[in-house]
């Protein structure tokens, strides 16, 4: 995560550039709490995890005065969101209040997804002393996520916020009035012990053991599909997967690495394009099919129900029959 905090994040709609102009540690401002983050200032709120909305946003720039404000971009369709947001969620309160997460709809609030420019998601920035600070964009391993947590707030100390927040979520699991996590069913446990520690390849194997038992577990299925994509991007970084597609265009596996890519960080089109392109222009009988599968799988990554799916596989079916 870079350090350099940017002025503000362009964008019509909602102008979030006098974020960027408050006032320093220490000086006088309007709107900005007693104390800002200094002396350790204690703020009550209901919980860690709250909804953000158009009009409750000013609310939240303020509460970054006092600890970081993480942002979750997600929504309803994003498959990819469902499985970063109970991430973010249980990290956030295993921090106890020493920052927030704040979740947006973007369906529900055009202004904030125009101002923040989310042109993909999950998109995932933070909100430090009233300043937006990107993160990362896709569904990350929860190791990771720590990772730009412990990042994030180093940056809030050199910003000097030094508060935290009352919720009674602020103990994680152990929280007296925690939210129910949802039940796992007990045949998923190992799968989803091993996708905590990001040991995917565990995982794969244990959902498949799971899918050999039970065919028809819907759940298992769409996490199956889940693990195998943050697999096969977990040993390169977006850069390496993107340089080497391009240093090679008749690479087939190259190329879907690129969709997988495209698709963990919200670009859906563009992966479906790329693959239905690969496919068309494939002369090798198994480069087609494992063009193909891929696609399927991605279908299933994305949700059958996705009108991008749905017109993605009209298209398939054309370039078959």
């Amino acid at each position: 995560m870079s350090q350099q905090m940017p002025e503000r994040i362009p964008g019509g709609g909602m102008d979030l550039s006098h974020l960027a102009s408050r006032p320093a540690e220490g000086q006088s401002g309007a709107g900005q709490p007693a104390g800002g983050g200094a002396g350790g200032t204690v703020v009550d709120v209901p919980s860690l995890v709250m909804e953000v909305t158009d009009q409750t946003f000013e609310q939240v720039a303020q509460l970054s005065t006092v600890v970081p404000v993480v942002l979750d971009l997600w929504a309803e369709w994003c498959e990819p969101c469902k499985t970063l947001g109970p991430i973010l969620e249980q990290v956030t309160r295993d921090y106890g209040g020493r920052l927030v997460l704040g979740k947006i709809d973007v369906e529900a609030n055009p202004r904030l997804a125009q101002a923040f420019q989310a042109q993909s998601i999950p998109m995932v920035l933070a909100l430090v002393g009233g300043r937006p600070v990107p993160l990362f964009q896709g569904a990350i391993p929860e190791s990771q996520v720590r990772e730009f947590f412990d990042q994030l707030l180093q940056l809030g100390a050199q910003q000097g916020l030094t508060g935290r927040v009352n919720a009674a979520d602020a103990d994680g699991e152990d929280g007296a009035n925690a939210p129910a996590e949802p039940e796992v069913p007990e045949a998923h446990l190992p799968a989803v012990e091993a996708a905590e520690r990001g040991d995917f390849e565990t995982a794969i194997r244990e959902y498949e053991a799971v899918l050999a038992k039970a065919p028809a577990d819907a759940e298992a299925r769409a996490a199956l599909v889940q693990m195998r994509l943050l697999h096969r991007l977990s040993d390169a970084s977006a850069e390496e997967i993107r340089s080497a597609a391009a240093e090679r265009p008749a690479d087939t596996a190259a190329q879907m690495r690129v969709a997988d890519l495209d698709i963990s960080g919200g670009h859906v089109e563009d992966a479906f394009l790329r693959l239905l392109e690969l496919f068309e222009r494939a002369t090798d009988a198994v480069d087609r099919q494992a063009v193909r599968e891929r696609l399927l799988e991605l279908f299933e990554v994305v949700g059958v129900a996705d009108p991008r799916v749905i017109a993605a596989r009209g298209r398939l079916a054309t370039l078959l029959y």
